[in-house]
């Protein structure tokens, strides 16, 4: 035991910002590779150590303590950066191995879909929309606009030739 006095979170993180934020940063740029994201998950290891002091067992190794958790929110960060760009990569791949002529077409059908869809009545419009683009089953659309199955059937089949309609003259 020290004979110092035990201080409180404020203090105590006071001074082990004052002495090692630098350090702490410095840190996850090794892991993460990006300054912002370093700063930002230092600053919120602090935050999460002061908001844990009064349950920490052994505040001599609060400094330790703040190290595991700048390491372990960098490799969360790492890991949500991942998912992201997997994403990202996912959403753009098709377009780009098409190459710019094919992505022009991509754009310009989907333009003429939206388009086509503009011209649906309202309900119709609803319902093609939750089913294909939400991706929603006939029952989660009859609760969503408040209608039976039956209106939520009559309605894709209508909307759908219609648009079929529409989008044969358009393209």
């Amino acid at each position: 035991m020290t004979d110092r006095p035990a201080w409180t979170a404020d203090e105590a993180l006071e001074q082990l910002y004052a002495a090692h934020w630098r350090g702490l940063v410095r840190l996850s740029v090794l892991l993460v590779r990006d300054q912002g994201v370093a700063e930002e998950v230092t600053q919120d290891a602090f935050v999460a150590v002061h908001a844990r002091w009064s349950r920490l067992r052994d505040p001599d190794k609060a400094l330790a303590y703040l190290r595991q958790t700048v390491v372990n929110r960098s490799r969360s960060a790492l890991r949500h950066r991942a998912v992201v760009q997997r994403h990202a990569e996912r959403r753009t791949t098709p377009l780009v191995e098409a190459g710019a002529d094919q992505a022009a077409l991509v754009g310009d059908r989907r333009a003429a879909v939206l388009d086509a869809m503009r011209e649906l009545p309202q309900r119709q419009r609803e319902v093609l929309a939750l089913r294909y683009y939400l991706d929603l089953s006939e029952a989660e659309i009859a609760d969503t606009l408040g209608i039976s199955r039956g209106a939520v059937k009559s309605h894709a089949s209508r909307g759908a030739a219609t648009l079929r309609t529409l989008l044969e003259e358009e393209l």
